[in-house]
């Protein structure tokens, strides 16, 4: 499909800039005019992968990640949110739902939510080099009188 329109951004892994990319994704996203259940969906997803990436790719450190976010023609939206963090071992059991590599506090349903969120999920990633999580989601056409 073709692109309609793109922007990137990038954010060091500080958990305060998780609300902001979620806002930037949905200022941009916003020009196709989703219903606000689309918007809460793509937010709510972004939220997790940017969470994710602050709390297991960079462990305790700081580092860059990349959201580059794209409108491609019959009102698709991909984002893409990667990091060059430590990467994940078994894309398959992270992928689990209740499966966490962090503390106590995290519920391991970040995939999960992703997932139930978006029409696609797509997660690649190598150890020590990074993890990229791409989300699809086509919205729908609205009618106006």
């Amino acid at each position: 499909m073709k692109s309609k329109n793109k922007f990137s951004l990038t954010v060091t892994s500080n958990s305060y800039n998780e609300s902001f990319v979620r806002v930037a994704v949905a200022s941009f996203v916003a020009q196709l005019d989703p219903t606000i259940e689309e918007l809460c969906d793509i937010k709510t997803a972004v939220s997790e992968a940017v969470t994710n990436a602050i709390v297991h790719a960079y462990k305790n450190d700081i580092g860059k990640i990349y959201i580059t976010t794209e409108i491609l023609e019959n009102r698709m939206v991909v984002i893409k949110i990667r990091d060059r963090g430590c990467g994940i071992p078994d894309i398959k059991k992270a992928m689990e739902p209740l499966f966490t590599t962090g503390d106590g506090e995290r519920a391991g349903l970040g995939f999960a939510v992703m997932e139930s969120f978006m029409d696609k999920l797509y997660v690649k990633s190598t150890i020590n080099k990074g993890t990229t999580v791409t989300l699809k989601k086509k919205l729908s056409i609205r009618v106006t009188n």
